[in-house]
């Protein structure tokens, strides 16, 4: 039995077999004296109750962005988790079937390494130390481990996910997928073979596609912490050397930022229209380490500018040398091999690494006098996105997927409109990548992913007969190659390639893989997708090859629009680093973290290798300053609530805890405006549908929660998240909590009145519409007030999404707007002249607003005054008051009372004083962010706080200004 509620209203509720279900399907209680989010977030059905029959023909499917299992979920995993949501719940709301795919992706290069980080940590033992097949064993117990506390942290998160499609990106019919997508590709002539110039890492002893590189650009000497070196390899210097010509007396001086990589020179590149070197085109000079000789040719890509003109060629270690090499047949010497070090083509260098031997050769050609300077140079440095290593030019035989025909697809599908991009700002940047796209490097040499579904092929005992061929088993492989070498199946040898596939190609065949592709089930009556929604950083990583293989394997594009969000940033616009201490993880926010428990998480850190000493010191420190009495708990709700009160569309969101501690405290708001709707309710019956005969105030709210309907579904529709969480804090926290709720306290009152019953179907009413409006922003506390509102009503629970509310009234919202502005005007007046509760304020108006004298009492409540009469404008006695005036329809005087007006006559000489105090501090301040240096190096939180304090020193000036005014009368 519900508490409060009168055995004799249970048929008023409901019907009782209803009342029965839901009585076993809802534990309703009292609610307590304040929110508690760990009370009110312990439930496990948060996305059951808003969910009303359907009522549409069609769907709402997306996929959610598969997280890495390298790790836990942070702060920009809870941000895509609850926009896609906040827009699954919208659509659910209205009646739409939703369809919300989760998963996990395998990360192969990332996962790899942490393990073998692990491996190392835990047993001392290397991958090689296990074996492929124990190595591999040993990532599947991880992937158990981390996708298990990732589905929790969806389901803490309230992520409304259609569960029973969960999958892993190397699940069975995953790897189905991605074999089947391979063999098509290679069998349509996508996919080929060829030893290229590949971006490789030597830390990860793998190839690295294009989009992984990122370019760290130094403007002179600058030392980088490489990966499996001990000291900092400096970069940013260009060193100029002489090679001799064979024939003559002369030489020619070329300049490299890389002067190991001169032991692979293969020639010598001059421009044909520099008349500096005409003369030497076709003659040759003598390489000082190899002992032979070089040629010298020709061609346009070499630059006059830059350097001597004269640039040495190395075809196996440079992608502009290589294609070069590919022009004039030049031989690919290379001379560093997979580890980094240099290999036996590089003689007496041989077994160095290559930045050690970096310095030993500029020795060397110093030693021989071919050294001709060093200078200060401006660079790019390609570093690995994964490792944090610099990227070394190996050429390797690589698996590529031919891109241009699908990435002009893919370009013609968003110039044409058929596929929407938003912000459309990223529109041009997706038509100039598909313009400039290079094949895609599939391979990776690696033991963790999806084996490369490629076989090699040969007739046993004979040279010549052999083939690739691709095949989803070594069954069907040697059929195929029987059929391609003409030869019996048992008399041909068959290896499977050692290579992995790239992450990203099972990753772009999820919007479809997910469904079961390629196998033609029902489930893919799911495909197309609604919307893809992920973050911008990976457009082209994930996104554009959605897109690609999409169109190219199903023939659909996989998705009509794509929604990017921002990067999350600190309250100072920093991005999160663990060096920098400002990491905020979901559970920090939703169960708060002390100090200790911050600098725990550092030490763990540390501990595992991936903070240096100094950065451990350096984030504690970032800790201590950002998070000075730790973090508070603020809960699921808030936590979703301020990120999607962000404009998500922005490149970067700074997330701020204390706005996010701000928006438990407005949960707390809401939780106190129930509390009071009940216990009103419970005094005086439930009350039936809202009656024709309403006051001003609960028809001005109720046309306010009118706009506030109309506004958030107009925002939701397009994506602006923060425009519907504003709207909705807008009205649910100032004109129905700080005005409406509190106009209504004097007629509450006497319970069984007619006003009292109009104020509880509004008040009822309002919460009902507005906490459903709230539902997909914050489930768990709209779900728990409003299973707790609805049995406070002797109406059908209603659980769908509002679409609008019939009470639009711009013309009294209006004027009752205008006359809470002079309940604002009033507030102003008692805080500027000190007049307080025990003063027993008075106030006359004057007013043309034809409703005011309808609403003195409500401005009275509003306004903490005794008194509030509208008067005639000769019968007030200004100078026994402070007015103010509100445009040119109101005009608010305020009674002074006695002491205060004796107070003000003696102030003149302090106010002076303190104004030009605060005069010189307004000045002062000015000055400083006048000055271009503050504008370019102040962190933008900072500028904010200053812009903040010149405005409250500012305000200040006012009231002394208008203290002295009224002093001086």
């Amino acid at each position: 039995m519900l508490v409060g509620i009168k055995s004799g209203n249970l048929k008023k509720l409901c019907a009782v077999e209803q009342w029965l279900k839901l009585q076993r399907r809802w534990k309703i209680d009292e609610l307590s004296a304040a929110y508690l989010p760990e009370i009110v977030e312990n439930v496990t059905d948060a996305h059951n109750y808003f969910e009303p029959p359907l009522t549409a023909s069609k769907e709402f499917t997306l996929v959610l962005p598969p997280p890495n299992i390298t790790g836990n979920l942070h702060l920009g995993h809870a941000l895509t988790v609850t926009i896609e949501d906040v827009l699954v719940r919208w659509n659910r709301m209205r009646g739409i079937k939703t369809v919300w795919v989760p998963g996990v992706d395998h990360a192969g290069i990332a996962t790899q390494v942490v393990v073998e980080k692990r491996l190392w940590q835990q047993q001392r033992q290397t991958r090689h130390d296990l074996g492929r097949d124990l190595f591999v064993k040993e990532i599947w117990k991880w992937k158990e481990e981390k996708a298990n506390v990732i589905s929790q942290q969806l389901r803490v998160m309230g992520a409304s996910l259609t569960w029973p499609l969960e999958m892993f990106s190397m699940d069975l019919s995953q790897s189905r997928a991605v074999k089947e997508a391979f063999i098509r590709l290679y069998d349509e002539g996508l996919i080929y073979r060829s030893d290229y110039l590949v971006n490789w890492s030597c830390f990860l002893q793998s190839a690295i596609s294009d989009i992984e590189v990122e370019h760290l650009e130094v403007s002179g000497p600058t030392e980088l912490a490489v990966p499996g070196h001990e000291v900092p390899v400096q970069f940013g210097v260009l060193t100029k050397f002489a090679y001799k010509l064979l024939d003559a007396d002369e030489e020619v001086v070329v300049a490299t930022t890389r002067p190991e990589t001169m032991l692979g020179d293969v020639a010598v590149a001059v421009n044909p229209r520099d008349n500096r070197y005409s003369h030497l085109i076709g003659r040759e000079v003598w390489h000082p380490f190899r002992r032979e000789a070089l040629p010298i040719i020709s061609d346009e890509f070499v630059d006059p500018e830059f350097g001597t003109g004269a640039v040495k060629v190395t075809p196996a270690h440079d992608p502009a040398d290589f294609e070069v090499g590919k022009r004039h047949g030049l031989n690919r010497l290379q001379i560093i091999d997979e580890k980094g070090n240099l290999n036996d083509a590089a003689g007496d260098f041989s077994g160095l690494s290559r930045f050690r031997a970096r310095s030993i050769i500029v020795e060397e050609l110093e030693r021989l006098k071919l050294l001709r300077g060093r200078q200060d140079h401006r660079m790019v440095v390609p570093i690995c996105g994964r490792s944090r290593d610099v990227v070394e030019f190996l050429i390797k035989p690589q698996w590529f997927v031919k891109s241009k025909s699908m990435a002009s697809k893919a370009r013609d599908a968003v110039m044409e409109g058929k596929l929407k991009i938003d912000p459309p700002e990223f529109e041009e940047r997706w038509c100039n990548w598909h313009d400039n796209i290079r094949d895609w490097c599939v391979s990776r040499q690696l033991w963790w992913g999806h084996r490369i579904p490629m076989y090699f092929c040969r007739v046993n005992q004979e040279n010549g007969r052999e083939c690739w061929v691709a095949a989803e088993d070594d069954v069907c492989a040697r059929r195929k190659a029987s059929a391609q070498l003409l030869s019996n199946p048992n008399d041909i040898i068959i290896v499977q390639d050692e290579d992995v596939l790239d992450t990203w190609f099972s990753s772009a065949l999820f919007p479809f893989s997910a469904f079961g592709w390629p196998e033609s089930s029902g489930k893919l009556s799911h495909y197309p997708l609604s919307i893809m929604e992920t973050g911008h950083d990976i457009l082209f990583f994930w996104v554009s090859r959605m897109v690609m293989l999409g169109l190219q394997l199903t023939g659909q594009l996989p998705f009509a629009k794509i929604l990017l969000h921002g990067i999350i940033c600190d309250a100072y616009g920093r991005k999160m680093s663990k060096s920098l201490g400002n990491v905020i993880t979901p559970e920090n926010v939703i169960l708060g973290s002390t100090l200790k428990e911050l600098e725990n998480s550092l030490q763990a850190s540390r501990a595992a290798g991936v903070l240096s000493n100094e950065e451990f010191l350096r984030a504690v420190e970032g800790q201590r300053k950002m998070f000075p009495t730790g973090i508070p708990a603020c809960g699921v709700d808030a936590l979703r609530f301020t990120l999607c009160s962000h404009d998500i569309k922005n490149h970067f969101i700074n997330f701020d805890i204390n706005e996010c501690n701000t928006n438990r405290l407005f949960c707390n708001k809401i939780w106190q405006a129930a509390k009071f709707t009940t216990k009103y309710i419970e005094k005086a019956g439930i009350p039936s549908d809202i009656p024709i005969n309403l006051s001003i105030m609960d028809r001005w709210i109720l046309s306010r929660l009118s706009k506030m309907v109309e506004n958030v579904n107009r925002a939701i529709d397009k994506c602006e998240l923060h425009l519907a969480t504003t709207s909705i804090k807008n009205f649910l926290y100032y004109d129905f909590c700080d005005i409406y709720l509190e106009s209504t306290k004097r007629g509450l009152k006497a319970v069984d009145s007619e006003i009292a019953s109009g104020h509880l179907s509004t008040l009822r009413f309002c919460l009902d519409v507005g906490l459903r409006t709230l539902a997909p922003f914050m489930p768990y506390l709209s779900q728990r007030l409003h299973r707790h509102l609805s049995v406070h009503s002797n109406s059908p629970v209603v659980v769908d999404f509002p679409q609008s509310v019939a009470w639009r009234n711009d013309d009294l919202e209006e004027e009752v707007r205008a006359v809470l502005d002079s309940v604002v005007a009033i507030r102003r007046l008692k805080k500027l002249f000190g007049v307080s509760k025990k003063h027993k304020p008075e106030v006359r108006v004057v007013s043309r607003i034809a409703i005011y004298k309808e609403l003195t009492e409500v401005v009275a409540d509003l306004a903490a005054c005794d008194k509030v009469a509208v008067a005639s404008r000769e019968v007030v006695d200004t100078k026994e008051t402070a007015y103010d005036t509100i445009g040119s329809h109101t005009t608010i005087h305020l009674l002074l009372p006695p002491d205060i007006s004796k107070t003000l006559e003696m102030d003149l000489k302090r106010l002076e004083q303190k104004k030009e105090k605060v005069s010189v501090e307004v000045e002062k301040m000015r000055r400083m962010m006048s000055a271009e240096s503050y504008r370019i190096n102040a962190a933008a939180k900072v500028q904010q706080t200053h812009a903040k304090k010149i405005q409250m020193l500012e305000d200040e000036l006012s009231r002394i200004a208008t203290l002295q005014k009224y002093s001086s009368l």
